[in-house]
């Protein structure tokens, strides 16, 4: 029977600076964490729990010399007998180690074993001193012949420096709640490398990975250097899939209005021309990976090493059985049944939002011939998508040309990128309404993000807080996750991890859209706060910006909803008064319905609304 030890335990908050090889930027920090729990399993075993996991390994010290040896077990998952889980499926890291004596007063750093996947070939490589770690939450002890009482056990945990005070947030909704504290913490511990990575599997940034992490992290966090560092690696080591090239433009636009610096626009603009695609044109504008001009010219131009590397169109990942072999829940994976032609909509959704982007970054940077270049590029391309892509009888768009299928990829990413005509946008929308969460946690980003630009906020909040599928992220907190998932189960992605930031898609969609605080004009100068906040009864909330931590709390009453928000110095803001309301009153002071948005200086603001 398993008995609790109780034992008075400091969690140390020990930071150093780390450099990582060739990148003396990185700045890696080690935070040791002691047991949030001790139990006894038995006469000589013990199970510790660490409250959460992080990348490291595991640091002892005794008071007391045992000469014989010691087993020790780290891993992420317990099994049905609430031991560490030996066979824990996927990606989920499990390792045995035995330690052969531990001496009285000298401090053991556990040795692991490494993964030869995630510290060779492309993997992002750990600096010597830091060594081998693994993502884990447990540890347990065998053949512990002296006291437990007699050993400090410290998780040693590596990450990239992280203002865990920078960011809040809470609301009438704990199933929310956890989540974002799920999410946040995600972003922390996946830092361990001091770039954005997929996951532990590999430890390789990919771009659309990257850009969820990187929306996640600016949300929370005002420390961009990781993110910047992120960028500028995809400009030599850009990956295979269409869509992931086609991030690489969000990423930079983001990161600029996030930090108002222009640098690495004007360093990277020709390299972001070429990540648009538009190499790839047709005649009538829309793009496709198979066109001839994906030559070995242009492979290399993208910054390929190999240029015979072939791009191909994921839409969503996994896909269907027939692409990987594997044992999936749903024979079409995460794609819906997309039909993937050719030319389908989800790639030219993405190449439309790139021209969109790259109008305004040529207006950022003067450059008058590339503004009206694009913006004229971009009103073709809405054009056609919309002739030749949306079938109007229905309302809705198919999967590509030619195609005869509807799925929720090729509407929710016309909605999330603005291609959706306003005749259109609920019929569109009450057709993704049907597909309920029929994408994968990446998908999840941009299906959230066309949810609440059109309107949707209930069914978007409902999607996140759902807890009766395993499509969600209450599942991930259910089966004992300390860190946003690869994918919804394992059973959904046979090989999957625990620790993979793509999966944070709440915590951004949260601070940018649930209380709709975003930058307005670069370098968040001014601040835009435009709150859908469904039906949540109350909400406290920090964002932080380069210029200060902006604070914002809401409640609701019978008759009116309470905004108190505080801006900080040098900055302004711009509140949008949502549509329900017509009375206003800002500071104490009436104001007619057609103030809206309502300007905020720095300092602090009352806001009351009534219907």
């Amino acid at each position: 029977m398993k008995k609790h030890i109780c034992i008075c335990l400091i969690t140390l908050s020990i930071f150093y600076c780390q450099a990582q090889n060739s990148t003396s930027d990185i700045d890696l920090r080690t935070t040791f964490n002691s047991p949030a729990e001790i139990s006894e399993v038995s006469t000589d075993t013990y199970l510790l729990d660490f409250g959460k996991a992080y990348f490291g390994t595991v640091e002892l010290k005794s008071t007391t010399t045992q000469n014989d040896s010691l087993v020790i077990h780290l891993g992420e998952k317990l099994d049905a007998q609430n031991r560490i889980d030996r066979n824990p499926g996927g990606s989920i890291r499990y390792q045995r180690i035995v330690l052969r004596n531990l001496q009285a007063n000298t401090i053991t750093n556990i040795e692991l074993v490494p993964n030869k996947r995630n510290t060779s070939g492309a993997a992002i490589l750990l600096p010597d001193s830091i060594g081998i770690i693994m993502p884990f939450r447990y540890c347990e002890i065998e053949n512990l012949k002296i006291p437990i009482e007699n050993i400090e056990v410290l998780q040693k945990a590596t990450h990239n420096n992280f203002n865990e005070e920078a960011s809040s947030f809470s609301s009438s909704n704990a199933i929310l709640d956890s989540i974002w504290k799920l999410c946040k913490h995600t972003i922390k511990a996946t830092s361990f490398t001091g770039y954005y990575i997929d996951g532990d599997r590999e430890r390789i940034p990919y771009e659309a990975d990257a850009y969820i992490n990187q929306l996640s992290h600016y949300s929370v966090d005002s420390l961009y250097a990781m993110g910047r560092r992120t960028n500028a690696y995809f400009i030599k080591n850009p990956t295979w899939p269409t869509e992931w090239l086609l991030h690489t433009v969000p990423m930079f636009y983001a990161d600029y209005m996030y930090t108002g610096d222009l640098e690495p626009l004007k360093e990277h603009y020709e390299n972001l021309k070429l990540k648009t695609l538009m190499d790839l044109e047709r005649e009538d504008g829309l793009i496709s990976s198979s066109s001839p001009q994906m030559n070995e010219e242009l492979i290399s131009k993208l910054g390929f090493k190999k240029p015979d590397t072939k791009i191909k169109d994921i839409i969503d990942w996994p896909p269907a059985q027939k692409d990987t072999g594997w044992e999936l829940a749903t024979a079409e994976g995460e794609r819906d049944g997309y039909e993937i032609v050719p030319v389908n909509t989800v790639v030219n959704s993405f190449y439309y939002y790139n021209l969109v982007l790259m109008t305004e970054i040529a207006e950022f940077l003067d450059k008058d011939e590339d503004v009206k270049f694009f913006q004229n590029k971009a009103a073709t391309i809405k054009s056609v998508i919309n002739t030749k892509l949306l079938d109007t009888k229905k309302g809705y768009y198919l999967d590509g040309e030619n195609s005869t299928h509807s799925s929720l990829h090729a509407n929710m990413m016309p909605l999330a990128f603005g291609l959706v005509p306003k005749e259109h946008i609920k019929s569109v929308t009450d057709f993704i309404k049907t597909r309920g969460m029929a994408c994968s946690v990446y998908g999840s980003q941009y299906l959230l993000e066309g949810l609440y630009k059109s309107g949707e906020a209930q069914y978007a909040l409902d999607l996140i807080t759902e807890t009766e599928s395993d499509r969600s992220w209450w599942n991930m907190i259910e089966i004992g996750a300390t860190m946003t998932l690869e994918a919804w189960d394992v059973k959904h992605k046979p090989n999957s991890d625990w620790n993979h930031a793509w999966g944070t898609a709440p915590l951004n969609i949260t601070t940018r859209y649930i209380w709709g605080i975003k930058p307005k004009t670069a370098g968040f100068k001014v601040a835009e706060i435009k709150p859908q906040l469904a039906d949540l009864t109350f909400s406290n909330i920090k964002v932080p910006t380069k210029n200060g931590i902006i604070t914002a709390s809401f409640k609701k009453d019978k008759n009116t909803d309470h905004y108190t928000i505080e801006i900080p110095k040098e900055m302004t803001a711009e509140f949008t008064v949502p549509p329900i309301f017509s009375k206003i009153k800002h500071n104490g002071k009436k104001l007619k319905s057609t103030h809206n948005p309502v300007h905020l200086k720095s300092g602090v603001h009352t806001i009351e609304l009534k219907q």
